[in-house]
């Protein structure tokens, strides 16, 4: 199976000013695309050639892995945004954040700190767990909960280069800005 690059659903200047063209064309035109090149290198001729981009992240490690782990994690951190944002979620990806936090706002709060107080690169996820409860994780470098077996819904990146070109080193602000441009209706569909 040859993996290949998610083409965005906006323009590449479409999500400015939080994230801007040159960030895009960086971050997703070459960026990500060395990823997708890197993996289908490595699994050439492998047993992780036929698989889904899901499993490979699922039943590999080292390069393998981290090319995989980043593949997917920029496939639904791209797919996650749209031009003119959405709010916030409604129906029952908000009630079960409700539930959950007890307000989106305190939802949002943790979120945020939970991006900001990762050491290092990551992402920081919003996930579905098997008994369907939601939760907040940290994952260090190409981690994604996948791996634990979650179903995972929003990330949003912080390694510096996602933010660094707008932001410089000001993650808590790009965190506290990347709300203005999520589609709550592609974060329902996954959840």
């Amino acid at each position: 199976m040859k993996h290949e690059l998610v083409t965005l659903p906006y323009a590449k200047d479409a999500l400015a000013p939080v994230i801007g063209k040159d960030t895009i064309e960086y971050h997703h035109g070459k960026h990500l695309q060395n990823y997708v090149n890197t993996l289908n290198t490595l699994i050439e001729g492998t047993e992780f050639a036929e698989m889904s981009l899901e499993d490979i992240v699922r039943k590999s490690d080292g390069a393998i892995f981290n090319n995989a782990g980043q593949t997917l994690n920029h496939n639904l951190y791209f797919l996650q945004f749209t031009p003119k944002g959405e709010g916030k979620p409604e129906g029952t990806l908000l009630k079960a954040i409700e539930e959950k936090w007890g307000s989106f706002e305190k939802f949002r709060e943790e979120f945020q700190t939970a991006g900001t107080k990762l050491f290092g690169s990551g992402w920081v996820w919003l996930y579905k767990d098997n008994a369907g409860k939601l939760g907040i994780g940290q994952y260090p470098n190409a981690g994604n909960p996948v791996k634990d077996g979650y179903t995972p819904l929003m990330g949003i990146d912080v390694w510096e280069h996602a933010y660094y070109l707008d932001y410089q080193n000001r993650r808590a602000d790009h965190l506290k800005d990347v709300w203005n441009i999520i589609s709550w209706k592609e974060v329902a569909k996954r959840f």
